[in-house]
């Protein structure tokens, strides 16, 4: 008999198997935080997307960021930062795409509004 184990434990051992389904999640995580503004849910999202990628080791790696500065930025007292951004895009009706490189069916056309009256 197998042993169930929690629904984030799934979802790091799911978006580990199939990069498609990772990307998506990683989507949903961004447009979701966009669009409420809840950032420790936004963080516990982002913290379950780079477990399912290997961890913090494995992303610091990829990305030549420090450990540290990482770690930092996922923890909720320095995470604010990542708030100035999702206050600015609402400001001006704004919103960034997330797109994987290798998408090249993906178009993007921004839309333009006038803040002039």
């Amino acid at each position: 008999m197998r042993e169930m184990g929690n629904w984030r434990e799934y979802q790091r051992e799911r978006l580990a198997n199939d990069p498609e389904a990772a990307i998506d999640y990683l989507q949903l995580t961004v447009e979701e935080y966009l669009a409420d503004g809840d950032l420790p849910f936004f963080l516990k999202g982002l913290r379950t997307f780079i477990e399912s990628q290997g961890g913090i080791a494995e992303i610091c790696k990829r990305t030549d960021i420090e450990p540290e500065i990482l770690l930092d930025a996922l923890s909720n007292e320095d995470a604010r930062r990542l708030d100035i951004l999702n206050t600015i895009l609402n400001t001006f009706e704004c919103r960034l795409p997330l797109q994987h490189k290798a998408d090249a069916n993906f178009s993007v056309k921004p839309e333009r509004k006038s803040f002039i009256t």
